[in-house]
């Protein structure tokens, strides 16, 4: 097991999309009441005071959609002055930061993930849940904005989905070769969805590598990546390929990485409710940061026996309570 330094903070459990694989269609979103939210300052606490003393540096900022929390650029500047602060990114669906992205980058961003899911306007509008026409051009503009300040590495996240965007593998691999952009495709995780694209499920990605190597040929990068990705490269590209391969290849061993939700839940997996702390509860009833530290040092004693493998195979209609945007997957 690797050392745990990495934390994912969920801002927000809400999203302008309802990406299909994330918010799947009729199901029941109770959100979040704003004062059920950490708030900037409970946030800025437990990773100064908390998170911190226990060894993690590095932070990614996630939702829903990061992007819809209000004064998101300024939590985003007080986290990255922390001098402990040794990387800081954050995933968004891109909608909100084309005007963004400048802001972001000048208090201290330089990690971005962007997620887009298809190169066709169609295929992407029926993703996000056929609510959303218009919507790639804003995306694809929020990229080129990320692109021109200067995010690097800026990441674009593709979830393959079978049927649905998988015959557009190579037109997404073909964007690493003249820019320095890292698509990163991630194996569709049926849970509580699995219904949505027929029998087949998930596509494993080294199904998606011989596809590629076929038609370019495919070297193991030289750039290690901060998460889960296994790295590749088409020769001569300036960009890497990541393949995140949690159905196919359980990545489980070398997982750095909690969970913090939006309303204060820590957890050691994405999967895994059962072990879990209510942070918020604990801080806005008087407990001390140094009884917080040791909690979350008991939570990370537990790590390495509770992981993604310990979940029943067959179990792959709902048991989980929170959707993917709720827990900031």
């Amino acid at each position: 097991m690797n050392q745990v330094d990495y934390l994912r903070i969920s801002l927000i459990d809400r999203c302008n999309f309802r990406c299909q694989y994330c918010m799947p269609e009729g199901a029941e979103l109770d959100y979040i009441f704003k004062q059920q939210l950490l708030t900037d300052d409970e946030l800025l606490t437990l990773i100064q005071f908390v998170f911190i003393p226990v060894g993690f540096t590095r932070f990614r900022l996630t939702g829903g959609e990061p992007l819809l929390r209000p004064r998101v650029v300024e939590l985003v500047g007080a986290i990255a002055s922390l001098p402990q602060t040794q990387d800081l990114s954050m995933t968004t669906n891109g909608f909100l930061l084309a005007p963004l992205a400048k802001s972001l980058y000048n208090v201290g961003l330089r990690r971005i993930n962007i997620s887009l899911d298809s190169l066709d306007p169609e295929t992407f509008d029926q993703i996000i849940g056929n609510r959303g026409r218009g919507r790639w051009q804003q995306v694809w503009d929020g990229i080129q904005a990320a692109y021109r300040v200067g995010f690097t590495p800026l990441k674009l996240n593709v979830v393959v989905i079978p049927g649905v965007n998988d015959k557009e593998i190579l037109d997404l691999a073909a964007l690493t070769i003249d820019k320095q952009w890292h698509v990163r495709f991630i194996e569709f995780m049926p849970i509580g969805n699995s219904q949505l694209f027929g029998d087949r499920g998930w596509i494993a990605s080294e199904e998606l590598r011989q596809l590629i190597r076929d038609r370019w040929g495919l070297t193991e990068s030289q750039v290690c990546g901060n998460g889960p990705a296994d790295v590749f490269q088409i020769p001569g590209a300036k960009g890497t390929l990541g393949f995140i391969s949690q159905m196919s290849e359980c990545f489980c061993e070398r997982c750095n990485r909690m969970r913090l939700s939006a309303d204060g839940w820590l957890r050691p997996c994405l999967l895994n409710e059962d072990a879990q702390i209510d942070l918020k509860t604990a801080l806005r009833s008087g407990i001390s940061t140094t009884q917080l530290r040791e909690q979350v040092r008991s939570l990370l004693a537990i790590k390495p026996e509770i992981n993604f493998k310990q979940r029943d195979p067959g179990n792959t209609t709902g048991v989980y309570t929170r959707t993917m945007s709720q827990i900031g997957g």
